[in-house]
């Protein structure tokens, strides 16, 4: 125990049973503890026991009731040193003078030396630093208190400046307000020593400091704390002269026309605006305690010309959920109360230059019971009155990075197709994991967990796993462009796919069971586009190619710990690449580019050109006639040791 209370806990039933508490002084000639008896009291001395009583736990609290405050002089009731107090106790619990159980505690306690005494209210004045230091301690932080390796500070005692003497703050920060400054003639503290010291150093007292002013000066000025309250609009106003780009929508009662959306912060909130040409695609997480009902459908809508318009409502049924309800707490059925919420509301605007000219909403409705969590969702699309069923025509018909790949079954009566790769849920499992769409320019890897049985078939493996593949492509085309036009084939490319490699057999190893080969866990979605053009300085970037294929794995059974677990985990994956490709074939290089290639310092880890380096205008660390007179001279010096160590100039010169 080092602080001034400590807890402990008794389990079992307290009916009772007395807790008491007694101090246990050690035996001077064994060292041993007196024996403990069932006697004490809930208070001893400094000490006190209090206990909260539970069914079958009861908290037992010790605590100590004096102060650990330091001893100034001719004080009392206080520690005479750092180390407060060192004593032994026990706690014990009784019933009809049985002992039932006993608690030692060891209590070595050390005085708060965080405060010395009573702090003054009364406000420093601070010095003008331009003509006086701050103070002769600067690291003085804490008024009546002593501040930890601030040794100038008066208000820490010896033995608490024993503790960090070795560690102290230096220089000004550290009390040395008027250290000798390096220009100072007395000073030999200098490590880089200039020239012309001390022909030109500096004579002067230390009172004219350049340290002064080291500190800002103290005077103090109010900050301003901005303000985050936004005025509240009470009323928006009738837009007469039709909706921006941006623009809240209005109703007819001149207010907001609200759906929920997210916040930056990642929450739903109900009462959001909706913007003029902005569409967004939310989801938000409720139970049947918090679901709220959002705007009523009834509402007329401003067209932005003081006219207003009734929303073409259609209500659909829910059938499937599971898309919807991701948690669901186990109650009886006779308990569970439901109610027919909305599971999903999907909105078209229908604009043309600066007003709407129609909304259609899509409201699905379902059954939502107590303990399930509803995933809402609420979709909102702004059409213009000139697209063509449906399909908006925009001023830049190429792809934008992280808008959704455009997909068409031209195979079937509806030609409105889809890609998309899992959005794994719950434990990951492949039943539970639900899809999200390929964004254009986002490479993306995700994956779900099958569960395979040890007497699994092979072939039917493979042709559920194809199967579970294929799913995500229900498609046959996928669009160039993000405006691309389901009556004309030439605004798509079809997907080339690359099938698995099929085995007829059922087991590749013998007759072993819970092994099978070339199973297709992975599929490749590679995407080939480039940049086009562009549109008003906007990049117009359009999918050239679009492939498919798989890669197999050898899966077998994983026993783990022992064979029994009749299931096993097989992970299958999809994985996109966007690979950008030049719009054009890049122009063959000549010749000359080839040869001058072989000389480019910047695409060749040899330099010929730099050879030798120093005699060259790429050496630019000394003038250009000194590097030129010491590489003549150089050179000069090798030609004199080649003469020289030659065996002719050896025999001129004995001669």
């Amino acid at each position: 125990m080092s602080g001034p209370r400590v807890n402990s806990f008794f389990l079992g039933n307290s009916s009772g049973v007395n807790f008491s508490i007694i101090l246990s002084p050690r035996d001077g000639e064994t060292g041993k503890l007196q024996l403990a008896n069932c006697s004490g009291s809930k208070r001893v001395d400094d000490w006190d026991l209090s206990v909260t009583r539970g069914m079958n736990i009861s908290k037992v609290t010790v605590s100590l009731t004096r102060t650990l405050e330091l001893c100034l002089p001719n004080a009392t009731e206080c520690c005479p040193s750092p180390l407060c107090m060192v004593e032994t106790l026990q706690v014990l619990a009784c019933r009809d003078s049985v002992l039932l159980a006993q608690l030692l505690i060891q209590a070595e306690i050390f005085a708060n030396s965080s405060r010395t005494g009573n702090v003054s209210e009364n406000a420093t004045i601070i010095p003008n630093q331009a003509f006086k230091p701050l103070g002769s301690c600067p690291c003085n932080l804490t008024a009546g208190a002593c501040d930890v390796r601030c040794c100038c500070d008066l208000e820490c005692s010896p033995d608490l400046q024993q503790l960090f003497n070795r560690s102290c703050f230096t220089g000004v920060f550290g009390g040395d307000v008027n250290p000798p400054f390096d220009q100072l003639c007395s000073s030999q503290s200098m490590e880089y020593t200039p020239e012309w010291f001390p022909f030109l150093c500096v004579q002067s007292s230390l009172d004219n400091t350049p340290f002064l002013g080291y500190f800002y000066h103290g005077s103090t000025s109010t900050p301003k704390v901005p303000s985050f309250t936004i005025p509240l609009q009470t009323s928006p106003g009738k837009p007469f002269t039709g909706y921006k780009q941006g623009d809240p929508i209005i109703t007819e009662e001149d207010e907001y026309f609200t759906i929920p959306q997210q916040s930056m912060a990642g929450q739903c909130v109900g009462n959001a605006p909706v913007a003029y040409l902005q569409n967004f695609d939310v989801k938000c997480l409720t139970n049947l305690a918090s679901y709220k009902e959002g705007l009523p459908h009834h509402v007329r809508i401003n067209t932005g010309t003081a006219d207003f318009i009734q929303q073409n409502v259609v209500y659909r049924t829910i059938t499937d959920r599971v898309k919807f309800i991701t948690e669901s707490e186990s109650l009886h059925t006779a308990e569970v109360l439901c109610q027919n919420v909305t599971f999903a509301e999907h909105y078209k605007f229908i604009w043309k230059d600066e007003n709407i000219e129609q909304v259609n909403v899509t409201v699905f409705l379902g059954s939502l019971c107590d303990g399930e969590i509803l995933t809402q969702r609420f979709t909102v699309e702004f059409l213009s009155l000139k697209s063509t069923n449906g399909e908006e025509l925009f001023e830049n018909p190429g792809y934008q990075v992280g808008k959704p790949v455009r997909a068409a079954n031209m195979n079937a009566s509806d030609p409105l197709g889809s890609l998309y790769i899992w959005q794994p849920a719950d434990r990951g499992l492949c039943a539970s994991a639900t899809y999200r769409p390929v964004l254009f320019g986002v490479d993306s890897h995700s994956g779900c967990i099958l569960e395979v049985g040890i007497n699994e078939d092979c072939s039917l493996l493979r042709g559920n796993v194809t199967e579970k593949l294929n799913a995500l492509i229900q498609a046959t085309h996928i669009g160039k462009r993000d405006n691309s036009s389901y009556s004309d084939l030439h605004d798509w490319v079809e997907i080339i796919r690359l099938d698995p490699f099929n085995s007829d057999t059922n087991v590749s190893t013998g007759s072993l069971k819970g092994i099978c080969s070339d199973i297709p866990a992975n599929l490749n979605i590679r995407i080939i586009f480039a940049k086009v053009g562009a549109v008003q300085g906007i990049p117009q970037q359009q999918i050239l190619a679009v492939q498919i294929s798989y890669s197999t794995v050898l899966w077998q059974f994983q026993c783990g710990l022992s064979c029994k677990n009749s299931f096993s985990f097989l992970p299958i994956t999809a994985s996109v690449q966007f690979i950008e490709v030049p719009a054009q074939p890049p122009i063959p290089m000549t010749r000359y580019q080839k040869i001058y290639a072989e000389f480019d310092c910047n695409q060749n880890d040899v330099c010929w050109p730099q050879l030798l380096y120093p005699l060259t205008r790429f050496y630019t660390g000394e003038p250009y006639s000194q590097s030129l007179a010491k590489g003549l001279l150089l050179a000069f010096l090798v030609l004199l040791a080649a003469v020289m160590s030659n065996p002719w100039f050896s025999k001129l010169w004995y001669r």
